[in-house]
């Protein structure tokens, strides 16, 4: 487990430095991925990454030089703003990875059904366990 995590994190940083970025800032990009079409607040994105707004200011200041993302008015609040990827930045980032997530596919290909919803409810807790235990040491 921990060789996985290492290497993730290593994996992680190589993505970055080939996007032009810094792993947190290809975090957060993931972050605003993530959300789709339900588009990120500055706070949002804050929260998820837990860092604080002012942290979050100069990722999405950096991001959007670099075109991987836009502010955009909130439509149901114009004082808002959300971000939103930019679509180029999107296919960069899906090029970079496509290779590696159709391995992933492949791989998931050698198990079960069984096996997979096995594999879902493990990363599903563990990634909850994970979140619960670092909000628990940060309010220490």
């Amino acid at each position: 487990m921990d060789h996985v995590i290492a290497t993730s994190m290593v994996a992680q940083q190589e993505m970055a430095h080939r996007l032009g970025m810094n792993a947190s800032d290809l975090t957060c990009f993931g972050f605003i991925l993530e959300a789709g079409e339900n588009l990120l607040t500055a706070g949002d994105l804050a929260t998820r990454a837990h860092v604080t707004t002012g942290a979050v200011t100069g990722i999405v200041n950096r991001l959007e030089r670099a075109g991987y993302v836009t502010r955009q008015p909130d439509p149901s609040d114009r004082r808002r703003v959300r971000i939103a990827p930019v679509q180029a930045a999107v296919d960069r980032v899906t090029a970079l990875y496509g290779p590696y997530y159709a391995r992933l596919t492949e791989q998931f290909n050698d198990y079960s059904p069984a096996e997979i919803a096995v594999l879902n409810d493990w990363f599903t807790r563990t990634g909850k366990l994970m979140s619960d235990y670092l909000e628990e040491i940060r309010g220490t």
